[in-house]
């Protein structure tokens, strides 16, 4: 499935029925199409004019947020809820009401977040992206990742293959061996005794940690990263980057468990690769330099 063609404009236009659930066949390919528009739009209109020219503020838990990140989640909101007529579980608000949606969101709920990467974003570093994600019954049905900045956007529908700009997921092959790897590791979120190991004795040839979660997993999937392992991350992190590597042909878990959906949805461990036969090693080697959970 290549790119999906924009909804027309002007005269022609056809406005398209909103949806009160998610679509597939047909009508979920218009959703798609009418999601990476929207994310587009949004980073154009209400991230990149701010780009360099934003105060940074903290959260009570010390994390960065800005007024692109309040202002891009607003607007999201609106697109998105013309789309598709479900609550928007955003990044940017209390950790109550994202339980609250995401507990009611079984009929479905659009997950997003406006700018992953926002320290990355204040300090001028070009690695952060726009995430959306259309759950339904806790799994993701469509992801959009898009980096304004280099002008990708990677995006996937279930069932239908995962593409950036167009051309189809993975476009590099990958190592055949996890010691020829290149990682992303997050070692600061990780179990004491496995970040150890990974700073220390890594299995791998190189590793990096770029700072924008949803752009990792599209790394993964793309053949950029080989492996990737992250101690937890929240609904919004990987919502869209899961669906896309998934599609791509990736491999994912957690820590401790095979399913890697068994864990809270909030706090979710990561081990994926695009490989089968490198995602084998690399889970087998990290479960062994895990410590007892308890």
């Amino acid at each position: 499935m290549a790119l999906p063609p924009a909804t027309p404009t002007g005269d022609a236009a056809v406005t398209p029925p909103v949806l009160s659930t998610p679509a597939t066949g047909d009508a979920g390919r218009d959703v798609l199409a009418r999601v990476i528009e929207a994310t587009k739009r949004v980073a154009r209109q209400e991230i990149m004019p701010r780009y360099l020219n934003v105060a940074r503020h903290r959260k009570s838990d010390g994390s960065v947020f800005t007024q692109a990140d309040l202002a891009a989640q607003e607007a999201l909101v609106r697109e998105l809820q013309a789309i598709a007529n479900v609550p928007v579980l955003g990044e940017e608000m209390g950790a109550s009401a994202q339980r609250a949606l995401w507990e009611a969101g079984d009929d479905g709920v659009w997950c997003v977040d406006p700018i992953d990467g926002t320290s990355n974003f204040v300090n001028g570093i070009p690695y952060f992206a726009v995430s959306v994600a259309l759950v339904r019954q806790g799994r993701p049905e469509l992801g959009v990742v898009y980096d304004p900045v280099a002008d990708e956007c990677f995006y996937a529908q279930k069932g239908g293959g995962a593409f950036l700009n167009g051309e189809e997921l993975p476009i590099l092959p990958g190592v055949p061996t996890l010691r020829e790897a290149v990682a992303q590791a997050n070692l600061k979120r990780l179990p004491r005794e496995l970040s150890l190991m990974l700073g220390h004795r890594p299995p791998y040839a190189s590793h990096r940690n770029f700072g924008a979660s949803t752009l990792e997993w599209c790394y993964v999937a793309a053949g950029r990263f080989d492996v990737y392992v992250h101690g937890g991350q929240k609904l919004w992190d990987y919502a869209a980057g899961v669906l896309i590597l998934q599609e791509a042909g990736g491999h994912v878990s957690g820590l401790y468990d095979d399913d890697f959906w068994a864990e809270d949805p909030f706090q979710r461990s990561v081990i994926a690769a695009l490989r089968g036969d490198v995602f084998d090693d690399w889970r087998a080697w990290n479960r062994l330099h895990l410590q007892d959970r308890d």
